[in-house]
């Protein structure tokens, strides 16, 4: 168990009922497929769960844009879910921007692909306030 990361026991958590999802259904299913899936696995663990989560982009004090990102869990995890071959750097820039946009520090890129993999992202708030004056 990850006790020392931001949000490590919830992590640990979502992960393990991706991996189950992922050993139930195996790959090669659609995207919205997994989706669905994970949503219902992750809510029968006892988790509170939002799907396609609206993230709005400021531009000096203007909405400029939006995201609507995959999953978001316990109003404090941001999953981003693929179905590729392999996750790439601009899966990883995706899930990352979302974070940016947000007040959300933790990210989980979950890929149901040929072999499931994830990637765990942090931006933490501080950064985000340095940056933005």
């Amino acid at each position: 168990m990850n006790t020392d990361l931001k949000h490590g026991l919830l992590t640990d958590k979502i992960l393990r009922v991706f991996y189950d999802v992922y050993n139930e259904l195996g790959h090669g299913f659609l995207e919205s497929v997994y989706h669905r899936s994970l949503v219902l696995a992750l809510q029968s663990v006892g988790l509170t769960v939002r799907s396609r989560v609206d993230i709005p982009v400021w531009f000096r004090g203007n909405q400029v844009g939006h995201f609507v990102a995959d999953v978001l869990v316990e109003d404090c995890v941001l999953l981003e879910l693929k179905a590729a071959r392999t996750l790439d750097s601009s899966h990883r820039a995706q899930l990352l921007n979302y974070l940016r946009a947000t007040e959300i520090e933790v990210g989980l890129l979950l890929n149901f692909g040929e072999k499931p993999e994830f990637k765990r992202l942090i931006f933490d708030n501080l950064k985000k306030r340095t940056r933005n004056p």
